[in-house]
């Protein structure tokens, strides 16, 4: 057996250096896509997908030394999983899956996502989706729907989406994961509105924060994103057990080439004031919040 490292690019990822420090045991990717070109889009999808198979981002996950993983299916393929399903069965036990159905989803459908490790759905009010325009009502249905299983629902909002949302959130009778930190505006950080609905909902010890996505909003950029440290730093401090980390490979938000996921890893060590608080957020969180077995 060849144990040489693959030291090629990854696809979709700048360069090839490791994180600055070793990332622990069952390390957790907790936000990320999969792209297989034998799965047709969505006819709603008008955007090429790229090509990010499971064999690339096995060698991303070689790269940074993350084991576990939670394939979140992208919009790009409407309510049709069977690319997220498809890299599931090929990660096998160690990654978890979080879907996309419409609000008038069958049970026997979401049995038939739980008996394959999807875990939770995910509901996004920023982007195009297959059935339109999404609703606050779609998102109360959903979570409902979900409840016997113990799943969680994901949201993906803009800032002003996440502030008039609050009380709906606040309400749901599922935990509530935030996507990519609301896509708080660095600029406005901990003093804005966002950030103080974030933290009134992470208070209430319902809501997960995923510390992924920080390229969105930074203008600083690579390879630190400085002007996202002290809005990253406070939710580390506000929520360490409640937060995950994701790389959000292949990045289909930002120009093509542009995005070190190296670097992602260390900025959220720079975010934490330990490597035990950094653990907790790659290891112990994510086995919590996706039923991964215990560290």
């Amino acid at each position: 057996m060849n144990n040489v490292p693959d030291s090629r690019p990854v696809p979709h990822s700048v360069g090839i250096d490791r994180p600055a420090h070793d990332l622990p045991p069952d390390a957790c990717d907790s936000h990320m896509h999969i792209f297989d070109p034998r799965f047709a889009q969505s006819p709603h999808w008008t955007r090429q997908p790229p090509h990010a198979d499971v064999a690339a981002y096995r060698r991303l996950q070689q790269r940074l030394g993350t084991s576990r993983t939670v394939v979140v299916n992208p919009s790009t393929y409407g309510t049709d999983n069977a690319c997220t399903l498809d890299a599931l069965a090929q990660l096998g036990e160690r990654a978890r899956g979080v879907a996309v159905v419409g609000h008038q989803v069958a049970d026997s459908e979401l049995d038939a996502l739980a008996a394959q490790r999807v875990c939770g759905l995910r509901v996004n009010f920023v982007t195009p989706q297959s059935w339109g325009t999404t609703t606050p009502e779609m998102l109360t249905t959903l979570a409902r729907k979900v409840a016997r299983l113990g799943w969680h629902v994901q949201v993906f909002v803009q800032p002003e989406q996440l502030v008039a949302l609050a009380p709906v959130l606040a309400a749901l009778p599922v935990p509530l994961v935030i996507d990519h930190m609301a896509r708080i505006d660095p600029a406005e950080g901990v003093k804005g509105e966002a950030y103080a609905v974030a933290r009134r909902l992470l208070d209430g010890g319902n809501t997960w924060m995923k510390l992924s996505g920080v390229y969105m909003r930074s203008r600083d950029g690579a390879p630190a994103y400085g002007d996202a440290f002290e809005l990253g730093r406070a939710l580390v401090t506000a929520a360490p057990e409640r937060l995950v980390w994701g790389s959000d490979w292949p990045h289909t938000t930002e120009a093509p080439d542009t995005v070190n996921d190296a670097d992602l890893a260390d900025v959220l060590a720079a975010w934490c004031d330990s490597t035990a608080v950094r653990d907790r957020i790659l290891v112990d969180n994510p086995a919590k919040l996706y039923g991964f077995a215990a560290a």
